[in-house]
């Protein structure tokens, strides 16, 4: 069942809404703010010893990042399920996004040696945000049909780029300006940490207002039907997956360059950082760029999409990223740094706009909370290994410059197997 024009409408708009919201998540905690004041206030120079073990700021973010992945990969495909087992997107969208900016509120209490309290907030936040953008990205097939879809989704992610940057430029300017109104710098730290859950909450309540789904074509089951029926859907994915040899392979590769996208993103501010030794304004200021150029970034490969189809759009966006990682490498200076965030401000929305959108055309009527949860954890699981694996390289070699060139392997692969697809039998 479709929604009527004009509630259909108002849930588009609702959707690009939710995107404008929790991107502050995903820059300042995920991306900006969060990664630098770990590594330059809350975790000592010297790093920090526990269990007999010494940790540097770079190995523990990597560990905790790739931990908050690890629950959701353990509990994604039942939220999906029972998301569209009781056709309430919607009901759980609001279950997880209010707590996971609450989390986000509270890092304003994480100052200097506040190691544990800073992991936990922070897998606590990373966790409800990926849990609800389950059920955000399972409203996608219900808001337009398959010739729609790479346009919404990359109206979706430039939206998202527009708050986020957005939302970001003002915490930079509340850092720069703590002194006129009052405050120390580590203080204007923890509020724009803190602005963050504010912006995702309070815009993320006016984005669930406008959305809406269209009610279940026959009564949900209740309690541990529910359950069973959750758990049944999940075996049918399952099988269904294994049996559709293009959907195994789509997966395979995103899940495998995904890894390599979240690791970037999660890592970029730490590693130039810690191992180069740029200054906060290059950082931060390269990372607003980011979100600039990401806006036109996710639009223009949307175009691309139409001319050289989804696959191919997303090909070309990995080309991009393998470069990214070569560079990242070599990178020596600042202005490589800024260089190097204008190629990833480019695909980046693009390659992940894409993705999602490219996935729509193996869901069965129905069954999209389901199927997304299943992508969330290929997505969850792809971003347990590159954080990881970065830390691991970091704390055996001494130095994260071999990180980075590994995750150049990530992307390779997910060339080959994109390339062994063939989309037209979707």
């Amino acid at each position: 069942m479709s929604l009527p024009a004009g509630i259909l409408r108002r849930a588009r708009r609702g959707w690009y809404l939710y995107d404008w919201a929790s991107s502050a998540f995903a820059t300042v905690i995920l991306a900006a703010l969060l990664p630098v004041y770990f590594a330059e206030t809350v975790v000592p120079a010297s790093g920090v010893r526990w269990l007999g073990l010494h940790w540097s700021a770079t190995s523990l973010w990597g560990y905790a990042s790739g931990l908050s992945a690890l629950l959701i990969f353990l509990v994604a495909p039942w939220l999906g399920a029972l998301a569209d087992t009781a056709a309430s997107r919607r009901r759980w969208l609001l279950a997880f996004f209010p707590p996971g900016a609450a989390a986000t509120i509270l890092l304003v209490t994480v100052g200097p040696g506040d190691v544990a309290r800073a992991l936990v907030l922070y897998i606590a936040g990373a966790s409800a945000f990926v849990a609800a953008n389950i059920f955000y990205d399972a409203f996608l097939p219900l808001l337009g049909g398959p010739g729609e879809r790479d346009r919404l989704s990359a109206r979706g992610y430039a939206w998202g780029y527009l708050g986020g940057g957005l939302i970001f430029l003002l915490d930079l300017l509340l850092i720069q300006n703590a002194a006129r109104l009052g405050l120390d710098r580590l203080w204007a730290a923890r509020l724009a940490l803190a602005s963050a859950g504010l912006w995702w909450g309070g815009f993320g309540l006016l984005a669930w207002r406008r959305l809406a789904e269209p009610p279940a074509d026959a009564p949900a089951p209740r309690g541990r039907a529910l359950a069973a029926e959750a758990l049944r859907r999940i075996r049918g994915t399952l099988g269904e997956v294994v049996r559709r040899r293009d959907l195994a392979l789509f997966l395979a590769a995103f899940l495998l360059y995904n890894d390599g996208i979240q690791t970037v993103v999660k890592m970029a501010s730490i590693y130039g950082k810690e191992e180069l030794g740029f200054s906060t304004g290059t950082l931060l200021g390269t990372l607003l760029m980011v979100q600039l150029v990401g806006i036109a970034g996710a639009l223009a490969f949307g175009g691309l999409a139409g001319r050289l189809g989804t696959r191919g759009a997303l090909l070309a966006s990995l080309a991009v990223w393998l470069g990214v990682t070569v560079w990242g490498y070599r990178i020596q200076s600042p202005w490589e740094f800024w260089v190097l965030g204008g190629a990833v401000g480019l695909c980046l929305g693009g390659t992940q706009a894409l993705s999602r959108s490219f996935f729509t055309r193996w869901i069965p009527p129905g069954r999209s909370a389901e199927y997304y949860g299943f992508y969330s954890v290929v997505a969850k699981f792809s971003a347990v290994g590159g954080p990881i694996l970065f830390g691991l390289i970091r704390q055996a070699t001494g130095t994260a410059r071999l990180s980075i060139l590994a995750l150049g392997g990530f992307f390779l692969a997910g060339i080959v197997l994109l390339a062994a697809l063939r989309p037209a039998r979707a």
